[in-house]
């Protein structure tokens, strides 16, 4: 049986890596903010709002839903898609622990490296 690379490290590393695979398109990122501000579910608004073809934009819309950032429902015709809060939640958790976990940015609050190589 074959394993994957990914096993060898912790599901906290696969969320994350999942969760930022997912945000790596400024299109995805535009989507979380449309859906955020509405905070209802939103239907075919969001190729009215995004200079994209609609196609392109239910291919953002898969990827986003794949990594469950989004939740949404296809009936027929008609999509609505709205923002998954707990998977929001669980995205800052990992970037924040991400963040407190680099040695330039611990007790550093600008970020700023204290040396450089």
């Amino acid at each position: 049986m074959a394993f994957s690379k990914k096993d060898q490290f912790h599901p906290r590393e696969g969320d994350l890596a999942r969760y930022a695979a997912a945000l790596a398109h400024p299109a995805r990122i535009a989507i979380l903010k449309t859906l955020a501000q509405r905070k209802e579910c939103v239907c075919g608004e969001i190729v009215e709002i995004l200079p994209l073809a609609q196609s392109t934009v239910s291919q953002h819309l898969k990827v986003l839903k794949q990594a469950g950032l989004i939740q949404g429902d296809v009936e027929g015709p008609r999509s609505c898609y709205c923002i998954n809060p707990g998977a929001l939640e669980r995205l800052s958790e990992l970037f924040h622990g991400l963040l407190a976990e680099m040695p330039e940015t611990k007790g550093n609050p600008h970020g700023k490296r204290k040396s450089c190589c």
